[in-house]
């Protein structure tokens, strides 16, 4: 009888852990307030396609990842929409394998990871996990009007 009392406890304690982890997954938050003009991480960005003439979606995914597919349908669908705005989003999708300074740089812990970056290349929003296409939409649109 003690060990089912157990078993059920650690249970009851696993399933509350991963109801709290799930809670974050395809948030929007706030981006970290990081210098975009530091030399290192503007020329990772740069590299990768992250200028700054618009603003960005920056997603990471990895070819074993199998939510990244959905990531990039939300960012399609989402950049698709606001392609007529006077500052259209750009997409830009990474391989973290190909790119693992940037990863590091940016504190990618687990994928999918997307950015959301403003025309001065400031990072405004981090989301972990596949974002909901209002939430992705409600994030960029005030990026995209002209300034």
């Amino acid at each position: 009888m003690i060990q089912i009392t157990i078993l059920a406890v650690v249970l009851l304690a696993a399933l509350a852990v991963g109801i709290l982890l799930r809670r974050r997954e395809g948030k929007v938050r706030a981006g970290a307030s990081i210098d975009a003009s530091e030399p290192a991480r503007a020329e990772l960005l740069a590299a990768v396609g992250v200028t700054g003439a618009g603003p960005t979606v920056l997603h990471f995914s990895a070819e074993w990842c199998g939510p990244c597919a959905a990531v990039r349908r939300v960012v399609a669908n989402v950049t698709g929409q606001l392609a007529g705005s006077p500052q259209p989003p750009q997409d830009i999708e990474v391989d973290i394998d190909a790119e693992p300074a940037l990863a590091r740089e940016l504190n990618v812990l687990s994928l999918p990871t997307t950015f959301v970056f403003d025309t001065a290349g400031r990072e405004r929003f981090r989301i972990s996990g596949v974002p909901k296409d209002t939430d992705l939409h409600s994030a960029l649109e005030p990026l995209t009007a002209a300034a």
